[in-house]
């Protein structure tokens, strides 16, 4: 059974780099409340566990070259975050393994491509629910080499 931070960083990177796909080439302030919902700081004014490990995958995110961002913000987010050109590329591939069940019945094969993206299967993944199957996607993604073709 896999650590249950380490599932929470699945979901938080999967939704980080959703949220940066969606706008590119612009580039986006992403507010960890935006991606876990709002936190409750405690007396001392420091945030959950929770909140800064999604915070933390952010930063993550950026040091493996997925993401280049201008500054944090506190530790409320970072300022003016893209993807880079890694990321992106990742994110367009065509898996070649099944990671999730698309469905492209009577689809233009154009269109059948599209959802066998990396994106899409991430897509798919979150709205299943399952940690399963956003861990495997997951796990496909940050492979190295990849495991999909172009």
């Amino acid at each position: 059974m896999a650590d249950l931070n380490i599932l929470d960083f699945y979901k938080d990177t999967a939704l980080i780099l959703l949220s940066l796909q969606r706008v590119f080439p612009r580039k986006m302030d992403l507010f960890v409340e935006d991606l876990i919902g709002p936190d409750q700081v405690d007396e001392f004014g420091l945030h959950t566990k929770r909140h800064e490990a999604c915070f933390g995958a952010m930063l993550w995110l950026a040091d493996e070259g997925f993401l280049r961002y201008g500054a944090t913000i506190r530790q409320e987010g970072i300022d003016q975050s893209c993807l880079t050109a890694k990321g992106l590329v990742k994110l367009a591939a065509i898996v070649s393994a099944p990671l999730t069940e698309p469905e492209l019945d009577d689809l233009p094969s154009a269109e059948a491509r599209e959802r066998l993206t990396m994106v899409e299967h991430m897509r798919r993944a979150l709205d299943s629910q399952s940690s399963g199957q956003l861990t495997q996607v997951m796990r496909s993604f940050f492979a190295e080499p990849p495991h999909y073709s172009a």
